[in-house]
Order: C-alpha cells, then structure tokens, then sequence
C-alpha cells in the first residue's frame, strides 16, 4: 500500500525569495512561508499562532516566484514534505524539513498594484532535492 505525503499551505513570505542556479542550470526558489491559526485561550480571549515553513519550487516555479513574490506576498502551496540531511563544517549531522512546491497560486495583488491571480501548476520532473547545497544556517526562516 502506498503512503500519502501532501501539504496544503495559504501563507504569506516572510522574506524575498532566495533564487538559486544549479551547475545544470536548473533554476530553484527558496523561501519562508507563515501561515496562522487563530483560536481562543484559557482567558477567552482570541490567540494567533503563527507557524513557519520552508518551502522550495523549481524551474518554472522558481522564476514566477523571482518574478512575482517578495516579503508579505501571499501564496497557495501544494507539495509534499522531505527531510534532508547533511554535515555541516563541525562534522555533525544537520537536517533541515521543507515542502517541495508542486503547485504555486499567487493570491491577492501583485507587487507593484494589480489584481489577479498567476497560477502554475506546471508537474515537471524536479531534481533530488539531495542536490541542493545545505543550508547556510540553522534558522528556520
């Protein structure tokens, strides 16, 4: 029986993204994505709990989100979830989890005014995320 590994996100960017060309060319966008949850707490008063993402696209992807995404930006994601690993320059074992976007909705206005939506739901091959360098740091965003 086969598993299932989907993530549906609607967040905003906490930063521009970080656009990458591998050796081969193959373009990739990197960025942090903040999704929130609102409930209330013990004293009835409403909470907002925000949580952070990493998430990466490629090709096409990537170059609609050099293109069209920056900070606050807000943007639907599907993908799925993976794990890497790696060694980081003390010898020790690094992993760091992201969401591999599948499927890239921009919602809202685009930067600079306008309205509209740009979709891609381009499902092109992408390249073992084991080749990506490592991180640079072990921050979350």
């Amino acid at each position: 029986m086969a598993g299932v590994n989907k993530v549906i996100l609607l967040g905003n960017l906490g930063k521009d993204p970080e656009i990458r060309t591998l050796e081969s060319g193959t373009k990739l966008a990197r960025f942090p994505l903040a999704t929130n949850e609102y409930y209330k707490g013990k004293d009835g008063e409403m909470v907002e709990k925000t949580e952070w993402h990493n998430v990466v696209v490629w090709h096409q992807r990537a170059e609609l989100a050099e293109k069209y995404l920056q900070k606050g930006s807000q943007v639907y994601i599907e993908g799925r979830l993976q794990t890497r690993q790696w060694d980081d320059k003390d010898g020790n074992k690094r992993y760091t989890t992201e969401i591999i976007g599948d499927v890239m909705n921009f919602v809202g206005s685009r930067p600079g005014g306008g309205s509209g939506s740009q979709q891609d739901q381009n499902t092109m091959e992408q390249p073992k995320t084991d080749d990506l360098p490592p991180e640079d740091d072990d921050l979350p965003f």
